[in-house]
């Protein structure tokens, strides 16, 4: 099956979960992660709002918060075509919806960081296999944002992608240029790949 059909079926199968199932999901990923030494350990994380039926991390934000951990969004760069700039996330932040529809900080009124300064990043996925490749919306935005690990220039951050179990691929033909997942966190398990 081509990758824009798996997509399709993936977004539509996450979508049709009901806003119970959504938070029960939600819940068991967000107990998996925050029990993990490299979560407990990480000050700087990168994260994203919820979307088109992605695992929602809101839980995940608050925990931050009240272990003094900073917060991070993606924000779409103005000006490099398909890449990513992270803009601290606070509770009271004010958000604009991208090009896209999805809420991010406002970057006049943000402090930017570049990725490879995070401990973590925690991304949505559409699909994911057991080697730590994934599929995303297709426009390959966390990729060229995070080239930087293909060439092992920084050892951070660990990526982490948040998932439903039913989006497991039994395999992805990865691209040169694609970055692998360090994990992968579902409902009922999580995957470690490398690390």
């Amino acid at each position: 099956m081509a990758g824009a059909n798996i997509r399709k079926q993936l977004r539509s199968q996450r979508r049709s979960l009901s806003a119970e199932q959504q938070i029960l999901r939600s819940e068991k990923i967000t107990s998996t992660l925050t029990s993990q030494s490299f979560f407990l350990r990480a000050k700087r994380v990168g994260i994203y709002l919820a979307n088109d039926g992605e695992i929602d991390p809101s839980a995940i934000i608050d925990i931050c918060h009240k272990s003094k951990k900073l917060c991070f969004l993606p924000v779409i760069h103005p000006l490099k075509i398909n890449r990513l700039h992270f803009a601290r996330y606070r509770q009271n932040s004010q958000l604009i919806a991208n090009r896209y529809g999805i809420l991010e900080p406002s970057i006049k009124s943000s402090y930017l960081v570049a990725p490879w300064s995070l401990d973590l990043i925690l991304m949505p996925l559409v699909g994911f296999d057991r080697q730590g490749n994934r599929l995303g919306m297709g426009g390959g935005f966390y990729d060229r944002t995070l080239a930087f690990k293909a060439q092992n220039q920084y050892p951070a951050p660990r990526l982490v992608g948040l998932a439903h179990s039913f989006q497991e691929i039994e395999s992805i033909s990865a691209q040169p240029w694609d970055i692998a997942v360090d994990h992968v966190i579902t409902e009922k398990e999580m995957i470690g790949i490398h690390g």
